[in-house]
């Protein structure tokens, strides 16, 4: 049975609030993906593993770091 962690990695990316405002219309018009302000730094990116893995794809061929 997989770790709670491990589910939660492949369903979501965290990154600063001021990275994802300015790709969040390329992520709402290409991915069906939600878009969480966690707090006043940082954004939550959740989504279907599958989705995730395309978000992750596409943040890091435009150089976006995904932990």
């Amino acid at each position: 049975m997989p770790e709670p962690s491990q589910l939660r990695d492949s369903t979501q990316i965290v990154l600063p609030r001021e990275t994802v405002e300015s790709i969040e219309p390329r992520l709402d018009e290409e991915f069906t993906v939600t878009v969480v302000p966690e707090d006043e730094d940082r954004c939550r990116i959740v989504g279907s593993p599958v989705e995730i893995k395309d978000v992750s794809e596409f943040l890091t061929r435009r150089g976006i770091a995904v932990e």
